[in-house]
């Protein structure tokens, strides 16, 4: 039970690369939640949605590596997710730059 929480975040990571994978294999504008689909109007969906799904799984990405310096020590844990997480969200926004 010492892990737990590290295993939750990595399956919690899988689910959201799984759901980023389906929507960049798929290419549906429609597979993102409604309340996203009204705020934007892409020009191009099909387009859109791929790279929505590059983003998602760079999000997805720091659960992960949260979860795996949480083997090591839980305050690493913090640390890396954090970090992790504005770093790939910021990376992500680069990514979406352009596109809509």
């Amino acid at each position: 039970m010492e892990y737990a929480v590290s295993i939750f975040m990595l399956v919690f990571s899988l689910a959201i690369l799984l759901y980023a994978g389906l929507i960049a294999l798929t290419k549906n504008y429609n597979m993102l939640p409604y309340r996203s689909r009204v705020s934007v109007k892409p020009k191009d969906p099909k387009r859109y949605a791929v790279q929505l799904s590059k983003v998602i799984a760079l999000a997805a990405l720091a659960p992960a590596l949260g979860a795996l310096a949480g083997l090591w020590h839980p305050i690493a844990a913090v640390v890396v997710f954090a970090g992790a997480l504005i770093v790939l969200l910021w990376l992500g926004t680069k990514l979406m730059r352009g596109i809509s």
